[in-house]
């Protein structure tokens, strides 16, 4: 039987070699056959869930809530040491030098990364915008969103943290972070759907032993991970439940 594997697309793209190597590794681990999927947007992969066709994932806080709360997904595992956190970046010659200085009707880019968007919201209130004065243009990676920068179609553009600090040195330095969340503790999860829960107690032994074998370090550092947290159903349900807080 084949099972299919996929990553939140918000990964950046010098990761995409670091995935193929893991779950290389983690077929040999479970002694069965994984396909691993990527998909270049978020609604692409969302519909692939939704149909059910997704037994392993790697996905960002507000999809990993619809996963364990709808779908019967538990979650095994978060990497160690890494948060969801969100920047607000602007052009490297934008007049704008804080938050308070951006006006109303801006114009923002951002993906379908429905956690990072809500954090880059929140941090919008001090200069009094939210959804009802400004304007979104949706695009569907990171990459995107600081080509719209670039070229100045936009004023601000919202990132995950971890997708802004892979851009390139070229791009980079032709953008300026406004301000960046440190909420800490929101976090991609590592879940494991229906058909595969009989396994999840293995999976939980190998992610809890990758770091001590040379091969398993080794696939860590090419996803740039430290290790990973293994996390029960109460873990979970408590990001979960911050997600609920933070969208009331």
């Amino acid at each position: 039987m084949r099972y299919v594997m996929t990553v939140s697309p918000d990964f950046s793209p010098d990761k995409i070699a670091g995935w193929y190597i893991f779950n290389t590794w983690l077929q040999r681990q479970l002694d069965i056959h994984i396909h691993l999927e990527l998909y270049s947007d978020f609604n692409s992969q969302r519909e692939a869930f939704n149909r059910g066709e997704i037994d392993l994932i790697y996905a960002n806080p507000f999809d990993a809530a619809v996963l364990v709360r709808e779908q019967g997904f538990q979650a095994v595992a978060v990497p160690r040491g890494k948060s969801d956190e969100a920047v607000i970046a602007v052009s490297a010659d934008s007049p704008f030098h804080k938050v308070e200085d951006l006006p109303e009707n801006l114009h923002i880019a951002a993906t379908s990364d429905p956690d990072v968007n809500l954090i880059a919201m929140i941090m919008l209130e001090p200069a009094n915008l939210s959804a009802a004065n400004t304007n979104v243009v949706q695009v569907d990676s990171y990459i995107l969103v600081a080509k719209q920068l670039l070229q100045g179609k936009v004023q601000a553009g919202f990132f995950l943290e971890e997708s802004y600090n892979g851009l390139s040195k070229i791009i980079k330095a032709q953008l300026r972070p406004l301000v960046n969340s440190q909420i800490h503790v929101i976090q991609h999860v590592f879940l494991v759907g229906p058909r595969l829960l009989h396994m999840r107690e293995d999976l939980v032994q190998i992610f809890h032993l990758m770091n001590d074998s040379p091969k398993g370090h080794g696939v860590l550092q090419s996803l740039g991970f430290q290790g990973w947290e293994i996390q029960n159903q109460e873990d979970t349900e408590f990001m979960i439940d911050l997600m609920d807080t933070l969208v009331g």
